[in-house]
């Protein structure tokens, strides 16, 4: 071979090294990319799914639902019509949303106290108190259906207040069952017109302030749900006629 082949055979050669080594620095920058997008990827769904972790995390501490009064929630002429009353009498109701005997008592004088509401007579506190969780195989529904109406509360106010809680007592489990999924109280929430407050609802939000509400009503001597007082005296029987006679008797005083 001549020595003018010999270099231009050394030319090709050094070219073909070079090629290669370029080669092997674009592979090694693509690697580099492709493991710095996928690390990236592993760090933002890891970070995403903590952050949906963080937000359906239980709570544990006592955080006061907006819209509310010391433990109460109040349903007045104002909320109903958009104008105030004149002297109306209060009347607080004690309940619990698992509690059968509040779903009787709803069903039997519910519409009578929301009238009284329309028409100026009384304005109406509900204390919702959590105290019968035993009564859902342990799946706390007590204090979790009545976080669920304190999240639509807390969220959109008392009017949807009044619909979730009427939702929640026309479809209450039966005493001693499971009770019904966070999913169920999403979907009341959604019947009451409210949207966006799943996390709450999941992370049992206002599971604290239900049973600092509950330990509130033991302080005040309240034994049973439900308890329902106007003008500070226990109704016994709260029927229509009995409640009638309470508020009239309660206006002449």
């Amino acid at each position: 071979m001549s020595n003018e082949r010999q270099q231009r055979a050394a030319r090709a050669e050094q070219m073909r090294k070079e090629r290669e080594k370029s080669d092997r620095k674009q592979r090694n920058v693509i690697t580099i990319a492709i493991v710095a997008v996928v690390i990236a990827l592993v760090g933002i769904g890891g970070y995403a799914i903590k952050s949906e972790s963080d937000k359906n995390a239980t709570v544990d501490k006592v955080i006061n639902p907006a819209n509310t009064t010391k433990f109460g929630v109040s349903y007045d002429t104002q909320a109903v019509t958009g104008e105030p009353a004149t002297n109306p009498v209060t009347v607080v109701t004690y309940e619990d949303f698992q509690c059968p005997a509040c779903r009787s008592f709803e069903q039997q004088s519910g519409a009578f106290l929301a009238d009284a509401v329309a028409k100026g007579d009384i304005t109406l506190e509900y204390r919702p108190i959590a105290f019968l969780d035993a009564a859902s195989n342990g799946n706390k529904y007590s204090s979790r259906a009545g976080s669920a109406a304190m999240c639509v509360l807390d969220s959109s106010g008392i009017k949807a207040y009044k619909k979730m809680h009427d939702v929640l007592y026309a479809n209450q489990p039966a005493e001693n069952s499971n009770g019904l999924p966070d999913s169920a109280l999403i979907g009341f929430a959604e019947q009451a017109g409210v949207t966006g407050i799943d996390s709450c609802i999941k992370s049992e939000r206002f599971v604290p302030w239900l049973g600092a509400a509950t330990d509130a009503s033991r302080d005040a001597k309240v034994s049973a749900t439900p308890t329902v007082m106007v003008d500070g005296k226990v109704v016994e029987a709260p029927n229509p006629a009995n409640l009638q006679t309470a508020i009239d008797a309660a206006k002449k005083a």
